[in-house]
């Protein structure tokens, strides 16, 4: 059987630019409308037990190439349990060799979470008691923006999660945020859902998710810069979640995210809003130093520069919506490689990491609740 690779399925990308035998040459596909690329996500079949040599000739152009020195590539069989397997960057082309079990094996630049899991998820929670489900509203492509209300507290939460498509690792972190707050039996979910109410979008960019994009939507716009002012043209999405937060209000937010270059977890503020307060600077680097605590996967020493005072942009979420709100507001940043502090060989940053650090995180919130009150 000669070897094959295909894309066409849901968040599919890869482009074969030529093949030898068992060695592929392939390409990246930039996002509709836009020059950024880098989430990949192929199927290789018939090759099993022979060494594969999978070349992406365009990874030193795509958006981040600091984001392939150190990476390793995920690998499944069954879509199910992703491990990493030998890649190397070298000449702007990225490198990575497999022998397979089976043929049929999936290569993902992170573990894919489908649009179908998307709706799996929904289902799932929208069904369990306490929780409320609503669409804000239709995407470009026609898909639902999907939001979940849980709890019935004073205390307004949002959490929401993939701005950017192809950075996977954030909706597996909603899935871990959404399994423990509707845990009956979880006294830190009880508390949390008695003191607040949660307001959650697993999925800001469901076009993007489908179509193989790394960082924008069906317009080729990044929704993380259209904060200040959205719109049903270029980003429907961020206009129906933030007319969403208008009518609930917002004191505490937490936009997640990964990050392809820096191997670290780590949480970006709000430094340099115009109405700053020393009360939201306090209650967010308590969070920032309690997860610390909690979490060996997490550090506060590495991540991004803070803005100067009065230059913050107001058109990413974590900064519109502390200025907007007066919000303890954040970016989550999860590592696309490993996470340094704390590696694994076989499975790098994995789903299941992302799953247990949504634990940590509520857990936190859950130790500061009460001072987030006004």
């Amino acid at each position: 059987m000669s070897a094959a690779i295909s894309a066409a399925f849901d968040s599919g990308n890869i482009r074969v630019a030529g093949q030898e035998e068992d060695r592929f040459d392939l390409e990246i596909v930039a996002d509709h409308l836009s020059d950024f690329y880098q989430w990949f996500h192929f199927r290789l079949t018939g090759a099993a037990g022979r060494p594969v040599t999978l070349r992406i000739l365009n990874a030193g152009e795509s958006a981040y190439p600091d984001g392939w020195p150190g990476y390793s590539a995920c690998v499944s069989s069954d879509r199910d349990a992703w491990t990493r397997v030998p890649t190397d960057y070298a000449d702007g082309i990225l490198t990575i060799r497999h022998t397979p079990e089976t043929d049929n094996v999936w290569f993902a630049y992170f573990a894919p979470y489908s649009m179908e899991r998307h709706h799996d998820l929904v289902a799932t929670i929208a069904g369990l008691p306490g929780v409320a489900y609503e669409s804000l509203g239709r995407t470009l492509d026609g898909q639902e923006m999907d939001y979940l209300r849980i709890g019935d507290g004073p205390l307004q939460i949002w959490l929401y999660a993939r701005q950017h498509p192809g950075e996977t690792m954030a909706e597996w972190w909603m899935e871990g945020a959404l399994e423990r707050l509707t845990d009956e039996h979880d006294p830190v979910a009880r508390a949390l859902r008695d003191k607040a109410t949660f307001h959650i979008v697993p999925n800001m960019n469901p076009d993007g998710s489908r179509r193989g994009h790394l960082r924008t939507n069906a317009a080729g716009v990044n929704l993380n810069r259209e904060w200040h002012e959205p719109s049903p043209e270029r980003s429907p999405e961020v206009l129906h979640v933030r007319a969403k937060m208008d009518e609930t209000g917002v004191d505490f937010a937490m936009d997640v995210h990964g990050d392809e270059a820096i191997p670290y977890v780590f949480i970006a503020g709000f430094e340099g809003i115009p109405n700053w307060t020393d009360r939201q600077g306090a209650l967010y680097h308590r969070f920032r130093d309690t997860l610390a605590r909690r979490s060996p996967d997490f550090q506060t020493a590495r991540g991004y520069q803070a803005a100067e005072p009065g230059k913050a942009n107001l058109s990413m979420s974590t900064n519109q919506l502390a200025n907007r709100f007066g919000a303890v507001a954040m970016t989550l940043e999860m590592p696309f490689k490993d996470n340094e502090d704390l590696p694994d060989a076989v499975h790098g940053w994995s789903p299941e990491r992302s799953i247990q650090l949504a634990r940590d995180c509520l857990g936190t919130l859950y130790e500061m609740i009460d001072d987030l009150k006004r």
